[in-house]
């Protein structure tokens, strides 16, 4: 039979014309890509993350979040979201949250929400890369990756797989400061991805009576780190019972956080990097 060079109208399983049919990309619309990141846990990515996908999309922008941190994910209880994933025929369905922020999360796909996710590294790993090719997302100006802490297996993945534009680095006050901002530097130095700065979370506690700060952990550390390691220092976060108490609830939205606004403001002006 001639060939009319039409593989898709051919029945042929044999020719050797056939060209391999492009998988389809699930995040080819995605605009830019933010991932936030920390050396260890408990600082409060997940917050910060939540807080800026809010941020972005109450100025009009179209915001997702994929929540990286497989073993501990927490963006569904942050947001509310309990529904389960499912598939529109070829691709992974996102959840919506109430403001219109498009959520992917390994709870989404288990029975229950309190069941452990015990997987081995490469599989998890895994998991993270189909978040990003197999989940569709749509248009998407700005993609908030909630990365689980340390220099492992899915960070690696991230910085190798996902077209990140550059990280967003939180810390607490606490002396471990200088090593957890060393540690994600030179992971993303090593990785050639940019730093847009550092977030102090737990920076302080303001009392409601007198305005007084009170530095509940120690003074802050985070100007002479940023300045020792040559990266700007974005927002100091307060401790603020209001934003716990809307986690638990699942109302992040509705927080009102304005030392948020410049971590905001760097990731608007980060630049695209150029795509493989």
């Amino acid at each position: 039979m001639e060939c009319n060079h039409d593989c898709s109208s051919c029945a042929s399983a044999s020719c050797g014309e056939r060209k391999e049919e492009k998988k389809k990309n699930g995040a080819e619309r995605v605009k830019k890509v933010i991932a936030v990141v920390s050396g260890k846990g408990g600082v409060g990515k997940s917050l910060v993350s939540a807080l800026t996908a809010c941020a972005l999309t109450k100025d009009g922008a179209k915001a997702g979040v994929l929540d990286a941190d497989v073993t501990g994910p927490s963006m569904g209880k942050v947001f509310g979201v309990s529904t389960k994933a499912y598939g529109n025929g070829s691709m992974i369905v996102p959840a919506m949250t109430k403001c219109g922020i498009k959520l992917i999360s390994v709870n989404m796909m288990l029975e229950h929400e309190d069941d452990p996710v015990i997987w081995r590294g490469p599989l998890i790993a895994n998991m993270v890369q189909q978040f990003w090719t197999d989940v569709d997302w749509g248009d998407v100006d700005y993609m908030v990756v909630d990365m689980p802490p340390g220099t492992g297996d899915v960070p690696l993945t991230v910085f190798q797989s996902l077209p990140v534009d550059g990280i967003v680095i939180v810390t607490s006050p606490q002396e471990l400061v200088s090593m957890i901002v060393a540690k994600a530097l030179k992971m993303a130095n090593m990785m050639d991805i940019p730093v847009l700065g550092v977030v102090e979370n737990m920076s302080y506690f303001e009392c409601d009576n007198c305005g007084k700060r009170h530095y509940i952990y120690g003074e802050s550390k985070a100007e002479e780190v940023c300045e020792k390691y040559g990266v700007k220092l974005l927002a100091r976060l307060p401790i603020n019972p209001e934003f716990a108490h809307l986690c638990d609830e699942g109302r992040i939205e509705d927080a009102d956080c304005k030392e948020i606004a410049p971590v905001v403001d760097a990731v608007k002006k980060a630049e695209k990097r150029k795509r493989a």
